[in-house]
């Protein structure tokens, strides 16, 4: 558009040209703008739309990037990127060699600190705070911006903590929206109710914890918001801004489901209603699905399971049991440490908890697996969802290092399904009976098989399998590795011989069928989506090695180092665990032993 003010915007400093009284029209077209991108380019919509007159204030108000300014997590951070220098690349956004769909510290100076998972926010701004009260700088501003889901978690409370004995030039604003990905859930989350309801009787919180507490205040009033925000510069000390806004603000469909608009896909631009993917035949489920159709089967069977997950309930498909049995089902909010060690309690009285956490987010729990789970070998069932690559999230999403980080520990079973029918028959399995924990890791996105709920089998516990017999090379694969590696060789005659082998269990090995194929094999391929460092290969290797087995062993999987965001099939090219580049493998191997 000829008179459009975002068309002269190109930095902070070009916002704090205009009058406020233009700054209600940079709202809409960057509200405008966000919309356009993301109804073809897909990404996070909701989020970002909700903060669009926070943005604008924010930047315009304070002196950015020397004025520091944080966004936890990042989901709405697409006005400040195309506010700082980004707007040209915007529909670059999460694709691979494209700018990132969070705020990266490589990406931009005004990206203070990457993020990606929740609630670090207040931390890492009272960080940069004391450094700049150490180095003499008082007039430095630090700002903190974290929802009322992130803000509920224990890492945010640890940051409020500490600053709040601190005398340093640090303003949280917490965006109160009443949802992150899922509804907000929890007794702050009630007590944040009543504070906007003015029917909170109790002290404040944030001042009990020494803040400077203002509020609520309307996040769309772009006035008061810069009023408010100015006033702010020159209290001393941590302050605390409580903003209230509506996630999916100016479009109609994305106020109204909330859950569904925080990332639609594509959808159409002008009216906002979603584009439905033509589905010329049946589709496979998706693994989430599978899991939470399954877990409602058996807990209807057996009254002991419960089931767990960290403010995911739509994206775990913990949602089905929610729904069916609420009260053995349970969002515990933003908490991953919380919901392993609440597992961990329900376990020692009996009870059979599944708790699902993305395999990305199970890494903030890590010393609650080893002390409060695996130590006390409680039968705790760890279903972890997005397993390997998941796509354009990138690096702080990617569910790549759970093979390497679980299998270093004592007293855990871990296993991969290749398919829907495994996963059923392993959760089945579990609910059985067992006498330490286990974690049951699988991918984003559809399985293979549409018939997929068929009787329950139950799964020897630590027992591969022969998927194709071969006497010259044999593959072993993990989880749904090994739907590429059959298509490969079911697709290339030249591979007749080589045979096939889904280990299922990463740990315990299958000591028998190792011993077996090191026997009649020349060589080893190893294939997973988790990292080649301390993964599924290095399991075999070290097998090999006490063994003393001298056969030739190739380690294909994720390389060392942290693959940014790209379609899956980008990023499994990158990789090298692509068919194209299994198939190249296979040929030079077969090639240097002559067979």
């Amino acid at each position: 558009m000829s008179n459009s003010l975002l068309n002269n915007i190109n930095l902070p400093r070009d916002l704090r040209q205009l009058s406020q009284d233009d700054l209600p029209q940079i709202a809409k077209e960057l509200r405008d703008f966000i919309i356009n991108i993301v109804a073809t380019k897909e990404g996070h919509l909701g989020a970002s739309l909700g903060v669009i007159e926070l943005t604008i204030a924010l930047h315009y108000v304070f002196d950015t990037p020397r004025d520091l300014l944080m966004w936890d997590v990042g989901h709405q951070a697409y006005g400040h990127k195309i506010l700082t220098g980004r707007k040209n690349v915007f529909d670059t956004n999460r694709q691979l060699d494209g700018i990132s769909g969070f705020p990266k510290r490589e990406e931009s100076e005004y990206d203070t600190f990457g993020v990606g998972h929740s609630s670090t926010s207040i931390s890492a701004t009272l960080g940069m705070a004391i450094a700049s009260k150490l180095s003499g700088d008082l007039t430095k501003q630090h700002i903190a911006v974290i929802g009322d889901a992130s803000i509920a978690s224990g890492m945010a409370f640890e940051g409020l903590n500490h600053a709040g004995v601190t005398d340093t030039n640090l303003l949280v604003i917490l965006n109160d929206n009443a949802i992150g990905i899922d509804p907000s859930v929890g007794a702050l989350k009630q007590y944040l109710t009543n504070v906007k309801k003015g029917t909170q009787k109790q002290d404040n919180i944030f001042e009990a914890l020494n803040f400077n507490y203002s509020g609520p205040i309307n996040g769309h009033d772009l006035p008061n918001l810069i009023s408010e925000l100015e006033r702010l510069k020159s209290v001393k000390g941590p302050k605390f801004l409580h903003v209230i806004t509506t996630k999916g603000k100016c479009l109609k469909q994305a106020e109204e489901n909330q859950v569904k608009y925080h990332a639609p896909g594509k959808f159409d631009a002008k009216t906002g209603e979603l584009i439905s993917k033509s589905l010329a035949n049946e589709q496979p489920p998706k693994f989430q699905d599978v899991f939470g159709k399954t877990i409602v089967e058996l807990a209807k069977q057996n009254k002991k399971i419960v089931g767990i997950t960290p403010a995911m309930p739509t994206g775990s498909s913990l949602k089905y049991m929610m729904e069916k049995i609420p009260e053995r089902a349970f969002d515990v909010g933003i908490a991953e440490q919380h919901a392993v060690t609440l597992a961990a309690g329900m376990a020692t009285q009996g009870l059979i908890p599944y708790c699902n956490i993305y395999s990305t987010f199970l890494q903030r729990a890590y010393d609650q697996i080893i002390h409060d789970v695996a130590i006390q070998k409680l039968p705790v069932i760890f279903c972890l969802d997005r397993a390997g690559l998941v796509g354009e999230d990138g690096a702080t999403h990617h569910g790549v290092f759970d093979l390497a980080y679980l299998r270093c520990i004592p007293n855990l079973v871990i296993f991969a399904p290749r398919n829907a029918i495994e996963l059923r028959n392993i959760m089945y399995t579990v609910q059985k009976g067992i006498d330490s924990p286990i974690a049951i890791r699988y991918p984003r996105g559809r399985g293979k098989l549409l018939n997929w709920k068929k009787p329950f089998k139950e799964i020897e516990i630590g027992k591969g399998e022969c998927i194709k017999e071969g006497n010259t090379v044999a593959i072993l694969s993990i989880g749904t590795t090994a739907n590429t590696v059959s298509n490969v060789i079911d697709n290339n005659p030249q591979f007749k011989d080589i045979g096939h082998y889904d280990m299922r269990f990463v740990k315990p090995l299958d000591g028998f069928l190792l011993k077996t194929l090191f026997k009649k094999y020349k060589a080893i391929i190893s294939i997973e989506d988790g990292t080649i460092i301390g993964g599924f290969g290095s399991a075999v290797l070290e097998f090999a090695n006490a063994n003393n087995y001298k056969n030739k062993i190739e380690i294909l999987g994720i390389k060392d180092q942290f693959s940014e965001h790209g379609t899956i099939s980008e990023l499994k090219l990158i990789n090298e665990i692509d068919e194209k580049s299994i198939q190249k493998k296979l040929t030079d191997l077969i090639l240097s032993f002559k067979i």
